[in-house]
């Protein structure tokens, strides 16, 4: 279950994926597969092999992409989560969810 994004973020970032750029979203999730996790980051871009090759510059396997048809996508959570984000310079994400 998803909670604590505003449909603005969701719009833009659907946007940008379909426009064939990498970007980002971060929001509450609640999954029980994954207990103590309680955000997640969808790093998304529908150009499959530019979001390959963002993932192998932090170690992701191509497996890992959700392959979803309009917004394919990988999932970060935990402390690579946070890891991903510093380096990307995601602060505002990492502030608001309280990384």
């Amino acid at each position: 279950m998803a909670f604590g994004l505003k449909r603005s973020e969701l719009i833009s970032w659907k946007k940008n994926v379909e426009n064939g750029e990498i970007d980002f979203l971060t929001h509450f999730w609640i999954d029980d597969r994954f207990p103590g996790c309680n955000t997640v980051t969808k790093v998304g871009c529908s150009d499959i092999d530019k979001l390959k090759n963002w993932g192998k510059s932090y170690g992701l396997h191509e497996q890992w992409i959700h392959r979803d048809e309009k917004y394919p996508h990988f999932d970060l959570f935990g402390d690579y989560q946070k890891e991903v984000l510093q380096k990307e310079n995601k602060w505002d994400q990492i502030e608001k969810f309280k990384l």
